[in-house]
């Protein structure tokens, strides 16, 4: 194997035709740089300098090795220039992780600042349920995660967690529904609809949790995941489902959402590992940034939280 300080000093010599000269510029004695040369050229199987009367030169043999060398010193170079800007925050890749409905508008808003402040560093992002994200963190695979306690809590492992927003729950009806003319609905006015939920029946979620103080069980509708087919079901009848307000924004035309008294409310967090990036922590300041501005002015232009 040649190690990196051989193939330094091996590049010196090669540019300056001297061992003199790079043993007095890496700080080398002279013995030692002939020891290590000779050393290179047993792993090389033969002579790569050509001794002269004044200085040395390369060998074919030399040549070879030089151009590989010179390739993989530019290479370490420029690893070492990408490691000092991702430990200043200001360059290399941050992995974002985020459950959909915050991929609507409280992400988006926060990489678009980002992208600003910080157009050298590359975001990835990657859209999962809450605690996949949570695995993928631990497992080293994001740098940042956006997750929320909804539906079922939070398991956050070493994880430490920065409150973004409390996201107030919205029932979505049907825009011909006789309540959808209401301004604010009671939930156990609500007792006889189906509900359309995606978690596996019998785990304990906001929606069983918040009927039951109401005083009712909920009646299950269909088991639809995606935001963009509960609105579907919902339009068409088929029962009634809780919307984040951070979805607002995506809600169909003939869909209403309406604000809940003492409805349930989630807490969406930024997830950071125990040994943040710097570029995780500044794109963690842009979400909190974005956070205040949604509480401030909601997707319909009201307060956000519909106080």
């Amino acid at each position: 194997m040649i190690d990196t300080n051989t193939l330094r000093l091996f590049d010196e010599i090669a540019r300056s035709g001297s061992f003199t000269a790079a043993a007095e510029l890496l700080g080398y004695t002279q013995s030692a740089v002939s020891r290590r040369i000779a050393g290179l050229e047993r792993e090389a199987r033969g002579p790569l300098f050509e001794r002269l009367a004044r200085g040395v030169r390369l060998t074919p043999a030399g040549e070879a090795l030089h151009r590989h060398a010179t390739a993989v010193l530019d290479r370490l170079e420029r690893a070492e220039e990408d490691l000092a800007a991702i430990h200043a925050g200001l360059g290399g890749t941050v992995r974002v992780g985020a459950f959909a409905t915050a991929n609507i508008e409280l992400v988006p808003k926060a990489i678009r600042a980002y992208a600003t402040s910080r157009p050298q560093v590359r975001v990835r992002l990657t859209e999962a349920l809450s605690g996949r994200l949570f695995e993928r963190l631990g497992a080293g695979a994001l740098d940042v995660a956006v997750v929320s306690d909804y539906p079922s809590g939070l398991v956050s492992g070493d994880a430490e967690l920065v409150e973004l927003i409390e996201d107030q729950l919205l029932v979505a009806l049907p825009a011909d529904h006789p309540l959808a003319g209401r301004e604010r609905l009671d939930l156990a006015e609500l007792a006889g609809e189906s509900w359309i939920e995606a978690a596996p029946r019998g785990q304990p979620t906001q929606l069983l949790a918040a009927c039951a103080a109401a005083g009712f069980t909920p009646r299950s509708g269909p088991r639809v995941a995606e935001w963009s087919g509960k609105f579907g079901f919902v339009a068409a009848g088929l029962g009634l489902t809780l919307v984040p307000r951070l979805a607002a924004r995506a809600v169909p035309a003939d869909v209403v959402t309406r604000p809940l008294t003492r409805g349930p409310v989630r807490r969406v967090y930024a997830a950071l590992p125990e040994r943040p990036l710097p570029a995780a922590l500044e794109l963690v300041a842009e979400l909190e940034r974005a956070a205040a501005g949604l509480r401030e002015q909601g997707p319909d232009g009201s307060d956000f939280l519909g106080q």
